[in-house]
């Protein structure tokens, strides 16, 4: 019978090995594989069943000798850890019997491979899209393996780590790290397994930001989870999706998309570690609005402006904010306002700004924000629109008749906008929300207040609960 069974008898314990593998140790005359592994199927084996070994990295060689045995009339059973079709000897057999035109059967039988096994120990931490990447740069050039993993945190892909260090490779892991840190928040469940399924096993968690590669050698799988990984009683758990439902049965299905929306924008940030939270809680409103990444190079705030903007509303000191627009004021969250009981302004169409404006021959927004102050000078200020009452907020701070609780400037377009945004930065004692550049808008201008207003939420990652 010319047959090889090509068997994984997987990652080591002997209650992994499936029922078929023990049926075709069985049946072997001839057992080929790593003399390491012939500790685990001994029991299995017919008296006078043969076991050839040909040491480590000699994988060639073992499958010549397995298809000569096999083309001789012999049963023979090659085993490989795990599953034998993962990194094991199933592709190299198919490659060398196809090359020699050998009439040999081939009959793969799956294992239980490292991964499966490290998963289960680990909790849950392979709920949806995965991929396995192999760190040993003996057949694969070491470009490629980055190529992957970069491509795999960009992909949001719970990740498995196979032969993550050697003696000699020692710096890949830590590579790798860095790169999914550009991609993942540092806060990314890790999941490690060593010696998985035998006596000398050690199963842990950690994160990206506190993993160890001291502590990873040869016999160690990583599993990184994605952006909806978590723990949970030291279980590693990825949800089958991305929209479900984290919070109370009353929660909007609008503010669990949002929120799902936040956690995809926080990973595909660049340098997410590096903010303070307030600034990140509003560059993820300004990207969400926008969907522009450039948003985290042009989102400028004070230290604390965000934090400290919020403490005015819940101390009472803002109650009013000023737009220099109706569509900023028609975008901030009215369920918001009526919690901490503030009214939205806009002067635009305040009968006295037309009159004011012809008489001075300023700009309709000018008049608007000089009346404003008149009235509100310690109001908030935000802007999605027009430069020229940035400047003229700017001209009336100097001029010590307004007081701002806070600005939010976000104009929009080519003239004197860069400027108008310059003019207020050097209020240090006014906290401050600036889209630097020409960018801006009423959109960008009503998310940034909107992210003032939920402050509160962003410690636990979950916008929109006034959507």
């Amino acid at each position: 019978m010319k047959k090889i069974y090509i068997a994984g008898i997987g990652p080591g314990s002997p209650e992994d090995i499936t029922p078929a593998v023990h049926q075709a140790l069985r049946e072997a005359d001839v057992v080929v594989g790593y003399a390491y592994y012939f500790q685990f199927i001994q029991e299995y084996l017919h008296e006078g069943a043969e076991c050839i070994d040909t040491g480590m990295r000699q994988e060639r060689e073992r499958a010549r000798l397995a298809i000569e045995r096999a083309e001789a009339g012999q049963t023979v059973c090659v085993i490989s850890s795990g599953d034998a079709g993962i990194y094991g000897m199933a592709p190299l057999l198919y490659e060398m019997c196809d090359e020699r035109g050998s009439d040999v059967e081939l009959e793969v039988l799956p294992g239980i491979s490292a991964f499966q096994k490290a998963a289960a120990l680990l909790g849950a931490p392979i709920g949806h899209d995965l991929c396995i990447i192999s760190l040993s740069d003996l057949m694969t050039p070491w470009a490629i393996i980055e190529r992957r993993a970069i491509a795999a945190a960009e992909a949001d892909f719970v990740t498995a780590l196979y032969n993550p260090k050697s003696i000699k490779r020692y710096w890949q892991l830590e590579r790798v790290r860095e790169l999914f840190l550009k991609h993942r928040s540092p806060d990314t469940p890790v999941g490690l397994v060593q010696q998985a399924g035998r006596p000398d096993q050690r199963v842990w968690t950690t994160t990206l930001r506190e993993l160890d590669t001291q502590d990873v050698d040869m016999f160690t799988v990583l599993i990184i989870g994605n952006s909806q990984s978590f723990l949970s009683k030291g279980k590693i758990v990825t949800p089958r999706g991305y929209y479900r439902d984290k919070g109370s049965d009353e929660d909007k299905v609008g503010q669990r998309i949002m929120s799902e929306s936040f956690r995809t924008i926080l990973s595909l940030l660049k340098h997410p570690e590096s903010y303070p939270l307030d600034h990140l809680w509003a560059m993820l409103h300004a990207v969400h609005t926008t969907a522009d990444f450039e948003m985290e190079e042009l989102l400028y705030s004070d230290p604390n402006a965000v934090s400290r903007i919020y403490q005015g509303y819940i101390d009472g000191k803002i109650r009013t904010i000023v737009t220099d627009v109706t569509m900023v004021a028609s975008g901030i969250r009215k369920g918001a306002l009526a919690r901490y009981g503030i009214e939205v302004l806009c002067y635009l169409h305040d009968p006295r700004v037309a009159e004011m404006a012809e008489r001075l021959d300023i700009t309709r927004t000018q008049a608007g924000i000089r009346l404003a102050v008149e009235e509100h000078p310690d109001a908030l200020y935000a802007f999605g629109n027009a430069p020229t009452a940035l400047m003229e907020l700017a001209h009336l701070i100097r001029q010590g008749k307004a007081h701002p609780a806070g600005i939010v400037a976000a104009p929009v377009g080519f003239v004197h906008v860069c400027e108008s945004k310059h003019m207020v930065k050097p209020f240090h004692d006014i906290p401050k929300l600036i889209i630097e550049g020409r960018k801006g808008g009423s959109n960008l201008a009503a998310t940034l207040v909107n992210a003032t207003l939920s402050y509160g939420d962003a410690e636990t990652l979950k916008p929109g609960r006034d959507l």
